[in-house]
């Protein structure tokens, strides 16, 4: 989530690090991948000569973004509050140059990984055919300031809103509006919260009503292979490495992994390094040690993982419609592996093989 979609005059080269600020890339966009979705705007027909997934009758549509919310004066906000253009050193930091979190800084991100955690489930138990995701972020946005956090997505580079919710074939970076969820959608809400200083970052899967075996498949598989990769941390270990581990799991599957977002690390900073590919790679992203704090967060698709880019500069969809599914956790790595510390708590709404 290194890049930022706003305009071109910002492009921005630094020290090994491209930080895309030209718009079609959004949060977590690999700098490894040189070539840009196209854009799509919903004005737009689809060529009639592509093959796709899923019935283009049934692609998702972008509906009207509200105002953004309001935060009280009195709640913390991170330095790209009010100018939209975030800063940082680590940003500029070598992509193989990871920092070691102390103990303080690590007791700090358990704080708001649980507050991420909470937030996360408050949105997830208000989906339902009907809602909206305009309202799924008010309720998001409200739980956020409650518990006297800042949403990290709100103005970060110019996104509009304080979650990003993401139906059936959109990849990632959905804006929330005021389009109705269906039954038989399925929606990732990713949510980032801002509290003493440091940022908690998770997203997870949740159906509208009863949806079709495919989509079920996808869901699991994802989840599955997210476990993998998580499992796979260690010290010592490349980060390059996680991106292997979730290709051999998905395709026997005839699932792809998205390439164009990427995991990032996470603290003070919304993105930093590493950079977490989620696709086989051998891009010098570092070495894992303990005190490291960073996200896995894979994009699965049924399809190509090929996308377009909507004419809001932030949305990612599947070129070929096919549905996309992704869960996130921030994790801390240890002596012994990684732990997540945005994970469930025993009220958190659960995946139907985890009940």
């Amino acid at each position: 989530m290194a890049a930022c979609s706003v305009p071109a005059v910002l492009a921005l080269v630094i020290i090994g690090r491209s930080l895309a600020f030209d718009g079609g890339q959004g949060f977590g966009a690999s700098k490894t991948t040189k070539k840009k979705a196209p854009k799509r705007s919903k004005a737009v027909p689809l060529p009639e000569s592509r093959r796709f997934v899923r019935p283009i009758e049934g692609r998702r549509v972008r509906g009207v973004v509200g105002p953004r919310r309001r935060v009280p004066p009195s709640i913390a906000r991170p330095d790209y509050a009010e100018t939209g253009v975030p800063g940082g050193m680590e940003m500029i930091r070598p992509k193989w140059l990871i920092e070691k979190k102390s103990d303080a800084d690590v007791s700090k991100m358990r704080v708001v990984g649980r507050i991420a955690r909470e937030v996360l489930d408050v949105a997830g138990r208000a989906v339902a055919p009907g809602v909206t995701t305009d309202e799924l972020d008010a309720v998001a946005h409200a739980a956020t300031v409650e518990r006297g956090a800042y949403p990290s997505p709100l103005n970060y580079c110019g996104y509009p809103k304080s979650i990003c919710t993401s139906v059936n074939e959109i990849i990632c970076h959905g804006i929330p509006d005021d389009v109705e969820l269906r039954e038989g959608d399925v929606v990732n809400i990713d949510v980032t919260v801002f509290y003493d200083g440091f940022h908690g970052d998770c997203s997870e899967m949740f159906y509208v009503g009863p949806v079709d075996d495919a989509t079920e498949n996808l869901v699991r598989v994802t989840y599955d292979a997210w476990q993998a990769a998580i499992d796979f941390c260690a010290p010592g270990k490349p980060y390059k490495e996680i991106g292997g581990v979730i290709e051999d799991f998905i395709k026997p599957h005839g699932y792809a992994s998205v390439r164009q977002f990427c995991g990032h690390g996470i603290g003070r900073v919304f993105h930093t390094t590493p950079d977490v590919l989620h696709y086989r790679n051998n891009e010098p992203n570092g070495i894992m040690a303990p005190g490291h704090v960073f996200t896995i967060e894979p994009m699965i698709c049924e399809g190509t993982y090929e996308a377009d880019m909507w004419d809001d500069d932030w949305t990612a969809a599947t070129s070929d419609l096919g549905r996309s599914a992704q869960f996130e956790h921030t994790l801390l790595l240890t002596e012994t592996g990684a732990e997540p510390l945005t994970a469930k708590l025993p009220t958190s709404p659960v995946q139907p093989w985890e009940r």
